[in-house]
């Protein structure tokens, strides 16, 4: 389309703006729910009109289009507050702990959300992890709620298959946290759900991709990216070299956040940083 399309929490996707590719399943991001799957074309004479998807946005901002990947999703404002969705992969910390749950902060703002003690892999009352005031885990978004007050639940296991899925949710050990804008985090989950070739064209960043090159020396390292606007990071390596380049890559990545830079630019700021902390590459 010639305009970007802008939606507010409850605008229905007009169909012409949906991929047309149909030898692949439509690929949901960010900021939007299914309402019903497409029609099953019948074999009568009365049957000539295509399958469509009934979508609707759950958050404001500009719907974005991938045909190649057939997927679609909306790009919120870089700085929006993050809003708990379900499905959302969050980096929550614990702020104190009940006899069934953990009492987990997904944003200062927002009220403390649930963790069921027995919602990670493998666990057991004997093997339940035993965490504190303070820890980080990565998990999902399970539910919710309606009306005001109600309770976000998280888990850290698909329930589905009672496994860590996907990424390794779970609690998170050592490594550094660092702030990014919830924008900036949906880019990234983007970015780094894609190959180093697709990087540039679904989400405009480079930086994972370089980083995983120009570091691979240094023993690579771990990310997990939340959607409220969290970046954990943690190298293989230990000592020194291990501190700086964790620094490093969160350097890196709000220094993108906050200047928006080009692959170039992101290219070129990822060898100035690791350059100026001298880390050998």
């Amino acid at each position: 389309m010639s305009s970007p399309l802008v939606l507010l929490p409850g605008d229905e996707i007009p169909s012409e703006y949906l991929p047309s590719t149909s030898s692949a399943p439509l690929r949901l991001g960010a900021g939007l729910r299914l309402l019903s799957q497409p029609h099953q074309p019948t074999t009568g004479n009365n049957s000539t009109s295509s399958p469509s998807h009934v979508l609707t946005a759950t958050q404001a901002g500009i719907l974005s289009t991938d045909n190649k990947r057939n997927a679609v999703s909306i790009l919120s404002s870089p700085r929006r507050r993050y809003v708990p969705t379900a499905n959302d992969l969050v980096i929550a910390q614990i702020h104190h702990s009940s006899p069934d749950y953990f009492h987990c902060m997904i944003t200062p703002q927002a009220p403390h959300a649930v963790l069921g003690q027995l919602s990670f892999e493998g666990a057991t009352k004997k093997t339940r992890p035993m965490l504190k005031q303070g820890d980080l885990v990565y998990a999902r978004v399970l539910s919710v709620g309606l009306g005001a007050g109600a309770e976000v639940e998280l888990a850290c296991v698909n329930p589905a298959t009672g496994r860590a899925e996907p990424g390794g949710l779970g609690p998170l050990n050592g490594g550094m946290v660092f702030d990014i804008s919830t924008g900036m985090a949906a880019r990234l989950m983007r970015a780094s759900s894609s190959t180093g070739e697709q990087q540039e064209g679904v989400a405009g960043l480079v930086v994972l991709d370089e980083l995983g090159k120009k570091l691979e020396k240094a023993g690579g390292f771990e990310i997990a990216i939340g959607r409220n606007g969290k970046v954990w990071v943690d190298c293989s390596n230990s000592g020194d070299v291990a501190v700086k380049a964790t620094v490093a890559i969160g350097r890196c990545l709000t220094t993108i956040d906050e200047h928006d830079l080009n692959p170039a630019d992101q290219k070129k700021l990822v060898s100035r940083v690791l350059r100026e902390l001298k880390i050998e590459v």
